[in-house]
């Protein structure tokens, strides 16, 4: 399955969830924002949002600091 990840076209296994995303490119989820297809997805929602054939994702990192 091929997904668009902050602009660069990947392969993942069929059914892959937000979360597992997460995990497959070794991030924290604690600092993320994530968007699939320009729909934010509630960090409540990582492990229930399957990805799809195609879809768009765009991974923010959030940096603290002042």
């Amino acid at each position: 399955m091929r997904v668009t990840v902050n602009g660069e076209a990947r392969d993942f296994v069929s059914g892959i969830s937000v979360a597992g995303l997460i995990e497959v490119l070794d991030l924290d989820p604690r600092r993320l924002g994530i968007e699939r297809n320009r729909q934010i997805v509630p960090k409540s929602a990582y492990r229930q949002t399957v990805l799809g054939d195609n879809d768009r994702i765009e991974i923010v990192h959030f940096v603290g600091g002042g």
